[in-house]
């Protein structure tokens, strides 16, 4: 072993050390390996950045802003709407939630799914009764069996691709992953489909800060639009298309206030509804209905061309000239160019007309304005803004865009006419561009940690290649393997990925591991594809800790899950993906 390569092992063990530990961030341990590299001599100086503008790191950072546009759209939601309903039982939830998940992994990143799918869940759970313990452990990992069926569902896949760019010259495209990653998937969702009953059912799932302040049931108005269709739609009607989360409190008609209508009354156009509800359900009711918001027509005077419209909560304050003022009285739009949108207030039902209700302290109100304005007129009007978090009503949807212009990157990808870093950056500009998601949405939706933990983390394990020391270690893996079949050393290489990415990041997992069995591939004088798949298997199919994948990580407070809860369901799958997964990669990926 060489003074170099020496140093190389000693940065990639302290790095899976401090990983292990866990006591600072993976991000800054990432940042602080890359700048050792570079003070030990290891990494060059001019390949310091190049992870920050490898095709891995656009790719997932393109991956998370088209999975944002999904969730903005609501065509999910679209989607299952006339299934959920159907769903009583944690017998018919368990396979319809997680297939669901699933197979929106295949398309978008699969943690931007599941962050998709989570509140649709949660919803079913609420309504029926059902232990979200019992749901959300198993659509994790359906998400990560559904992210090995292409290129861009999972990074594993992704930095494998791009390992063996560099090997031979060609990287794995798109759809390369979907054999084997189709059969692993069926597997694993036919096993969650019944070992979801080996999960507790008796955990309750933390609340989040945006879980608390959505409970936040605000009034706000809706017109009935000219094209009305009047003949069949009554107060009843509306209540159904509220799915028991939207109230309709009082109906104006010609300037007359109705209290609580009866269900038989017709609503007609010009019609004017008081309606209340948290801000996500009364967003689906009004695109479900047709109606309009009142007031969020009016056109929002702006300082810059390119500032944007945002949504905004504040408490109204003890000295604010807001109390007890109507907000016709106030004039909100003619003096500050805001639009009130809705107010919410404690332990009281606003049933008269919104313009004419008195405001009070401690009242929550939504408002709609220029993103650089709000704070100023906030300020002057002596508004406490609320914890910040996405606020959607009043906006609108661009349903079917998303869908339709990854439908068009994935088709260009799959008869190779434009490579997959430049479709997804493509996809990622245009729906962005036709308003699918605002600009400043697009940068909440990209996770600077898990960027810059690739991008730092792929100059250091070049390293290890560069100095030798993945010839190193797969001599020694070498001697391990030789004489017995190859099957044997495939299975090896997927265990290893299998036990290393539950305690480090799977992307890490991937730039530390993969190297290392393309080379030992070579020595035993195999075919690389095998062992580069079995890496991109193991390291996506982490079941075993809530730490490894952002997926478990991201159910575990919702879930109210334990550290021991995921190996209870994740062991006996990992076991079968074990047994399963080598075989099938021979199938298709010969020696």
């Amino acid at each position: 072993m060489t003074l170099q390569q020496g140093l190389a092992f000693g940065l990639i063990a302290l790095t899976i050390g401090a990983f292990v530990w866990g006591r600072f961030r993976f991000d800054l341990v990432a940042v602080v390996a890359l700048v050792a590299g570079l003070a030990l001599g290891i990494i060059p100086a001019e390949a310091a950045f190049d992870g920050f503008k490898n095709d891995v790191t656009v790719i997932i950072a393109c991956a998370l802003i088209v999975s944002a546009a999904f969730a903005r759209s609501g065509i999910v939601e679209l989607a299952m709407r006339r299934v959920l309903p159907l769903l009583k039982t944690e017998r018919s939830q368990v396979p319809v939630l997680t297939t669901a998940v699933t197979v929106l992994s295949m398309a978008t990143k699969n943690v931007g799914a599941l962050a998709i799918m989570m509140p649709v869940a949660l919803q079913v759970a609420r309504r029926t009764g059902s232990a979200p313990s019992r749901l959300l452990m198993p659509m994790a990992f359906g998400a990560m069996a559904g992210g090995m069926v292409t290129l861009v569902g999972t990074a594993p896949n992704i930095i494998v691709a791009e390992v063996r760019q560099q090997i031979v010259g060609q990287p794995f495209g798109m759809y390369d992953f979907a054999p084997v990653g189709l059969a692993i998937t069926a597997m694993a969702l036919a096993f969650l489909a019944v070992g979801y009953r080996i999960l507790p059912k008796d955990r309750r799932g933390a609340t989040q800060m945006n879980a608390a302040l959505a409970a936040n049931a605000y009034a706000t108005e809706v017109i009935a639009p000219e094209d009305w269709a009047e003949e069949s739609m009554t107060v009843s009607a509306l209540n159904a298309l509220g799915e028991g989360d939207v109230r309709i409190m009082a109906l104006i008609r010609a300037g007359k206030r109705r209290a609580s209508p009866r269900g038989n009354v017709v609503v007609k156009p010009g019609d004017v509804l008081l309606v209340e509800g948290e801000q996500q359900a009364l967003q689906e009711f009004i695109g479900r209905s047709r109606l309009r918001l009142i007031r969020e027509d009016r056109p929002i005077a702006m300082e810059n061309p390119s500032e944007e419209i945002a949504v905004v909560e504040a408490v109204i304050g003890r000295n604010s000239p807001l109390q007890g003022q109507s907000v016709k009285q106030s004039d909100l739009y003619g003096k500050h160019g805001i639009n009130l949108l809705g107010v919410s207030r404690s332990g009281y039902e606003l049933t008269q007309h919104l313009r004419t209700a008195k405001l009070a302290p401690g009242d929550i109100v939504l408002l709609q304005g220029a993103e650089q304005s709000l704070p100023t007129a906030l300020q002057a009007l002596d508004l406490l803004p609320l914890a910040e978090r996405e606020v959607r009503l009043g906006s609108t949807k661009k349903r079917f865009l998303p869908a339709v212009v990854l439908a068009v990157a994935m088709t260009l990808v799959g008869f190779g006419v434009v490579p997959v870093a430049v479709a997804f950056f493509g996809a990622a500009v245009v729906i962005v561009a036709l308003g699918g998601l605002k600009m400043r949405e697009a940068y909440a939706a990209l996770d600077g940690p898990l960027l810059v933990l690739i991008a730092a983390l792929i100059p250091v394990s070049n390293a290890i290649q560069q100095t030798g020391g993945s010839d190193l270690i797969a001599g020694l893996l070498r001697h391990v393997f030789n004489g017995l079949p190859g099957i044997l050393a495939v299975a090896g290489v997927l265990l290893a990925s299998m036990a290393v990415t539950p305690f480090l990041n799977n992307a890490a997992t991937v730039l530390i591991v993969a190297p290392i069995g393309a080379t030992l591939a070579k020595q035993l004088g195999f075919n690389a594809d095998p062992f580069l798949m079995a890496v991109a298997v193991g390291a996506a199919c982490d079941f075993l800790t809530p730490i490894g994948h952002q997926c478990n990580t991201l159910v575990m407070g919702p879930g109210g899950y334990r550290f021991a809860d995921y190996p209870r369901l994740g062991a006996p799958l990992s076991l079968l993906v074990l047994l399963v997964a080598p075989p099938l990669i021979l199938l298709f990926w010969p020696l």
